[in-house]
């Protein structure tokens, strides 16, 4: 028989209910900040379109990229339906959820800063990653990848302006560049875990943005293709496949029918590509310091960031600081230029390939609405990858080099969205924290062969 102990305490009918509301009162309090976090992060959903079954026994990888529209180059004044979305307190909990949303295995991320925020995200959700930014530049391009299907083989940062695009002979300038843009490409390989011989290139990048320097713009680009698929060779991976993005997967800043896009592709140059090309081949002073300066800004380092990095600034401003090339600038003509390009081999687009093998989003794609040759390549890109009060285009695309010996498979694809759905404009809470859409390709690739043993 258990004597009862004269000191234990029995709460009374009030205390108990006492606790009861208390513990009400918490759990209340807790799905209120759950219904605020899930406010603050809503976003528009992405259906996703699944193209052909998966290569047999073979590799898939998800990939996405997308153009966060760093903290530091944002203008209110250009974008004017945004409100308070453009705060760095209301569009980081978009953004982070898009990124994560998609469930990819490879994350490419450009305009990335405000890393302090972004980097403790990924790591919570099983990502290591790859940064890198150019000299004095304030916002750069990050791979991520999920520690438990990849692991880093190599690394390197290729920086454009550094970059030579011809022999040296003539006394030609070797780098053939019209302005020093500080952009850069991150270059990462990727060993899938527990397959020593299968893994993937990648490789981000945000080329230059302004409108008039198209020819520096496909130089850059030139380069990013050459130097992929030296890095993979160099490494003995041409089995591998490249995947260049951002923007591989790019923030390439170019359009379908931009002739750096019909470059990369292998479309020939129309006229009026050509027409393009030749007016920006000019030589900017941060090549030839004894350029008159035609602007009554001084050229100091906050100016230089200003013109360098002015997309989200002034994307309609016209080529100043500049003079027409000479032979001796070494600017590739037309025909170095294509076999700048042609030299390495072309890619191709996952949205272009797989939107045109689709049924039924032909309204969701760029030829939809700007009339494209049937035999071109770029009509299926997605309708629209930035929307904006002020501009409203395709700049983004997830590009593949194959391997040399077996080809990769568009699989599945993020749809694009419908335009009614991205008004009045991005930023926009509920809907995006960026003015970029993300994209998000599934590749697929049989696995290499055993080598016989002899």
């Amino acid at each position: 028989m258990s004597e009862e102990r004269p000191n234990q305490f029995h709460p009374t009918p009030e205390q108990l209910a006492l606790v009861e509301v208390r513990r009400l009162k918490k759990l209340a309090k807790m799905e209120k900040a759950k219904q605020e976090e899930e406010e603050r992060s809503r976003i528009l959903p992405r259906e996703w379109l699944s193209i052909q079954p998966p290569a047999p026994d073979g590799v898939s990888v998800k990939i996405m990229s997308w153009n966060l529209l760093a903290q530091c180059l944002i203008r209110r004044e250009l974008f004017p339906t945004s409100g308070d979305c453009l705060k760095a307190a209301q569009r980081e909990h978009m953004l982070f959820r898009e990124i994560l949303s998609h469930k990819a295995d490879i994350c490419c991320l450009q305009e990335v800063d405000r890393t302090e925020r972004l980097f403790p995200v990924l790591e919570d959700a099983g990502y290591n990653f790859v940064y890198a930014a150019g000299p004095r530049k304030r916002h750069g391009c990050l791979v991520a990848f999920h520690k438990d299907v990849f692991s880093t083989v190599r690394e390197r940062t290729i920086f454009y302006d550094d970059q030579e695009v011809r022999e040296a002979y003539d006394k030609l300038n070797t780098h053939g560049s019209s302005f020093r843009t500080r952009n850069i490409c991150s270059l990462v390989a990727l060993q899938r875990a527990g397959r020593a011989d299968t893994g993937v290139i990648v490789a981000t990048t945000h080329l230059f943005w302004h409108p008039g320097y198209i020819y520096e713009r496909a130089r850059q680009a030139g380069i990013l293709l050459r130097e992929a698929a030296k890095f993979r060779h160099e490494l003995g991976k041409d089995h591998w496949p490249c995947v260049i993005a951002g923007a591989s997967l790019l923030d390439f800043n170019f359009t379908p029918e931009d002739p750096v896009y019909s470059l990369l592709i292998g479309d020939s140059l129309l006229p009026e590509q050509r027409a393009r090309l030749a007016p920006s081949r000019v030589v900017h002073v941060t090549i030839d310091p004894s350029v008159p300066v035609t602007t009554d800004k001084m050229m100091g380092d906050d100016v230089l960031i200003d013109e360098e990095e002015g997309a989200e600034t002034d994307p309609d401003r016209i080529i100043t600081n500049a003079r027409e090339a000479r032979e001796e600038d070494g600017l590739l003509d037309d025909v170095e230029l294509t076999k700048l390009f042609n030299d390495t081999g072309h890619v191709f687009s996952a949205y272009d390939r797989g939107l045109r093998s689709s049924e039924g989003v032909e309204e969701l794609t760029y030829g939809s609405r700007v009339a494209m040759q049937p035999s071109r390549s770029g009509g299926y890109e997605p309708l629209w990858t930035s929307y904006t009060h002020y501009w409203k285009t395709v700049l983004d695309y997830i590009f593949v080099l194959e391997p040399v010996d077996r080809p990769v498979l568009v699989t599945g694809l993020a749809k694009p969205i419908f335009t009614a759905d991205l008004e009045p404009g991005l930023p926009q809470k509920g809907k995006c924290g960026s003015d970029h859409i993300s994209l998000c390709a599934e590749l697929s690739w049989p696995e290499p062969q055993p080598t016989p043993s002899s």
